[in-house]
């Protein structure tokens, strides 16, 4: 079983200004130390957290995301972190998740964070998402989604096959709801039984809201294997597949589960 290694970019944006973004990021990635399989940049990272989808949001197959496919290809490892996209007369917060090989998908933020109104300037995602890579199993979300159990709920078959091996969440979680942030990571990890992964943003936005990271990666028992406190920087984890597929087989909680529907 290939454990899987990520680095978590604790970073603060220029504000709605995504060639700058970009340039900033590019820079960082290349002078990272090491390889890891996947890069995981903050939500709405080319812009920061902004209302003005009229004005900065971009088409798919554009700017970011050539961009992403590109840096991708470059380096050998996955980049994954949400933009602003408008499609179809729509807008979303997309989180995209490109490849070395040139593949790109996505996932649609599915709750809108109403104390900003950003329920009034994007549309709603669908249906949640799980990319395959390196023989992981990996669930995206995106900041809000970290509040609501029920849609990151880990499922399972009757043989004790998962829906996912890692959920990671992309984020510009305020300062001060930070500890909230750090109690549902934990949780989220226990109880799904999988590696929770959270990158969330430092410093202060175009609307004055400051944000003081706690990016972080917890493992299966809800220990804390990373963190990146409150300062900018990149944070590295390497996560044991073998060892969360012996846990699950020693304490199979996933035969209790509560069956439901989501609608």
């Amino acid at each position: 079983m290939e454990n899987l290694s990520l680095a978590l970019f604790q970073i603060d944006l220029h504000w709605e200004n995504t060639s700058a973004n970009l340039a900033m990021f590019e820079e960082k990635l290349w002078g990272m130390e090491g390889k890891v399989d996947i890069m995981v940049l903050p939500e709405m990272f080319t812009t920061g957290f902004t209302m003005n989808t009229l004005s900065q949001a971009e088409p798919m197959n554009l700017y970011s995301t050539k961009w992403m496919q590109r840096m991708a290809g470059q380096l050998g490892t996955v980049i994954t972190g949400s933009v602003m996209i408008k499609e179809g007369g729509k807008h979303f917060n997309r989180l995209l998740w490109a490849t070395p090989d040139g593949q790109l998908a996505y996932y649609d933020k599915r709750h809108l964070f109403r104390m900003a109104d950003e329920d009034h300037h994007y549309d709603m995602g669908q249906k949640n998402q799980t990319f395959t890579y390196k023989g992981w199993k990996i669930r995206p979300q995106v900041c809000y989604d970290l509040r609501f159990p029920v849609w990151s709920r880990n499922g399972s078959t009757e043989e004790g096959e998962m829906d996912y091996d890692l959920i990671f969440y992309v984020a510009s979680w305020p300062a001060p709801r930070v500890q909230a942030w750090d109690i549902l990571l934990q949780a989220r990890a226990v109880e799904n039984l999988s590696y929770s992964i959270g990158v969330n943003r430092v410093g202060v936005d175009g609307n004055g809201v400051a944000y003081s990271g706690h990016s972080a990666a917890y493992d299966f028992k809800g220990n804390c294997l990373a963190s990146g406190g409150e300062k900018e920087g990149i944070v590295q984890v390497n996560l044991d597949k073998a060892a969360l597929m012996a846990f699950r087989e020693k304490f199979p909680a996933w035969k209790d589960v509560d069956r439901f529907s989501l609608k």
